[in-house]
Formats: C-alpha cells, structure tokens, sequence
C-alpha cells in the first residue's frame, strides 16, 4: 500500500491543531465599529435597510457605546446625521454640530476609547453631493477648505482620528496642514485612499441619508474596474501625511487590498460596507446561511488579503465570539 510521506490533512486534526497552525486571525482590537447620530433626546432608530444597525440619539449613544465597551471594542466610526442641511454643509464644521457634541460626550464619559470621525460633507449638504457644487460640478479646491474646518472642528472636540472619506485631490494634505498648524499634530488621519465608486453602498445612505439628488459620484469616487489607480491614490495619500489608508468596499475588492499590501508598509484598513452586510442579513433571514459561520468567513479574508484594521456593521454581533 501507498502511504504519503506527506499528509496534510494531519494538520486538520482537530480544533486545537487547526488554531496551533492557523496562518490568520481576528482579533476584537482589528475591528472598529460604525456608528449613526441623529438629533433628539433618547431616540433609537432601526434602519430597514441594515436589520441590526440603529441612529442613535447622543444619550442613547453613549448607552450603546458603554454596552459595546464591555464586549471589548475599543474603536468606532462615527457618522453624524444633522436636522438641517444647505449649500455649503455649514453642520459638517460647526462647533456645536452633530459629531462635535457627540465627540465631547463620548470623550467625558470613555477617555480610553478610540473616536475615529467619518469626515464627508455628504450627509451635511442639501444636494446630497460630497462637496461644493459649481455649475452641477463638485469644486475640489474650494470643498478644501470646508473640509479643513471640518477636521479642526473634529480634532478641537476629540476625535483620536479623523477620515477623510470625500476622494478629493489633496485632502490629505490640507487636513495635515491645518491640524499641525493648530497643535494637533498628534491627531491621526486614516484616509479612504481607495474609495469605489460602489453599488455596495445604498443601504448607508438610506442609514445616513446622504444620496445625491442629482447625478452621481463617479466624477470623485474610484472606478470599480482599476488597481493601478488605487495603488497611485493609496501613494498620493501616505505622501501628504496619512497614517493609516483604507480600501473601500473590502469584498469585491480583496485583490486591491492585497496589492496594497505588497505595495506599501503602513497601516491598512478595509471598510466591509453596508450592502455587504446586508446581503448576509437577508440570506441568513431567509435560512440560506449559517450567519455567524459565514461572517467569520468573511473577515477571515478580509484579514488574509492583507487588513490591519477592519470597519464593520458586524463588530458588535461577532465580538463575543471572537472573545
């Protein structure tokens, strides 16, 4: 008889020789949580969309952030949903805005928690579109500006980290410069370096009410058919002063994650978007999936293609069981 000097099944065993020789792992601290807020007292919103996924008022907010403390998530992302929009998104750097008062009220109570703040003029704009609109045209000079009083606003109240998420050229750059320019010089930027433009995204903007009203983003957002481009926007970035780049959405795109990560030696971050998260919701609703299983699954390669960090509507669901 045949016996193979070679068996690899030996290393399939059983549990503990698969997790002695398993070659990647999940950790709860890879993993940074999204989270939505809206205007009021002790409101709590379920997003049809993103069964599982709420807006939170600011007291509510902190309820949910101390029970998500506990499980040991350590990171979250913030989204901020304000009353009133215009023109110029004056909401996105007011000082008593959304994210400013939340940052303060999250800082007094969880000094230790890591505050990342999403810093887009979307959700702010009345039109729906990530910056100032010139003649049906986004101006990316002067939503600069408005994106440098954003992220001063962000740091004044708090934030650990801010992240541009807008895609215009140089935001990097301009955020650097006003935050070493007013002593915020230890204030990280984790840039949406390779943001696509995706179809994964619909169920947040129903959750952050941001769709555009006219056209689309795709004169600003990545085409989902390039990697050399991603490679040159992940570049451009580190080279104005990011401290951590993202790829955005991470599923589709596992194979830009990996060449980032051949590529460049900073901190990586993959953003598993809300149209990802939705579709495993739907099939498990429809009894197709093993939920959990398949969520693993996912973060597993989100993980294995190369992610440091890991942005996802699932971090809440799985810490427990990764603890």
């Amino acid at each position: 008889m045949f016996y193979p000097s070679t068996r690899l099944r030996r290393l399939r065993l059983n549990q503990n020789i698969r997790d002695l020789v398993s070659e990647t792992s999940v950790s709860i601290s890879n993993l940074v949580y999204p989270l939505f807020i809206r205007e009021g007292n002790n409101k709590t919103e379920e997003i049809d969309s993103m069964p599982g996924i709420y807006r939170y008022s600011i007291d509510n907010l902190l309820k949910e952030i101390g029970e998500i403390y506990k499980l040991g998530i350590n990171s979250v992302l913030l989204f901020g949903i304000p009353d009133k929009k215009d023109e110029m998104a004056t909401g996105a750097y007011s000082k008593n805005g959304i994210i400013q008062r939340a940052l303060k009220e999250i800082k007094n109570n969880f000094k230790e928690l890591i505050v990342i703040t999403d810093l887009c003029l979307c959700e702010y704009t009345n039109h729906g579109h990530c910056g100032v609109i010139r003649n049906g045209y986004v101006d990316n000079d002067e939503t600069l500006e408005l994106i440098g009083l954003t992220a001063l606003s962000h740091a004044e109240s708090g934030a650990d980290i801010i992240a541009p998420s807008d895609m215009m050229d140089g935001r990097v750059a301009k955020i650097r410069e006003v935050l070493e320019d007013n002593d915020f010089g230890n204030t990280l930027i984790m840039s949406y370096s390779a943001k696509y433009a995706s179809a994964f995204y619909g169920p947040f903007r129903d959750a952050a009410q941001s769709s555009p009203h006219f056209g689309d983003r795709k004169s600003y957002q990545m085409n989902p058919s390039n990697i050399r481009e991603a490679l040159r926007e992940i570049e451009q970035d580190i080279e104005e002063g990011a401290d951590i780049v993202m790829v955005k959405p991470a599923m589709s795109y596992l194979d830009v994650i990996n060449a980032a990560r051949e590529e460049f030696n900073h901190p990586l971050a993959a953003y598993n978007v809300s149209g990802e998260y939705s579709m495993v919701k739907a099939a498990s609703k429809m009894g197709w999936v093993d939920e959990n299983e398949i969520i693993l699954e996912i973060l597993t390669s989100i993980k294995r293609a190369g992610a440091d960090i890991i942005i996802t509507y699932f971090a809440k669901q799985i810490a427990p069981i990764l603890k």
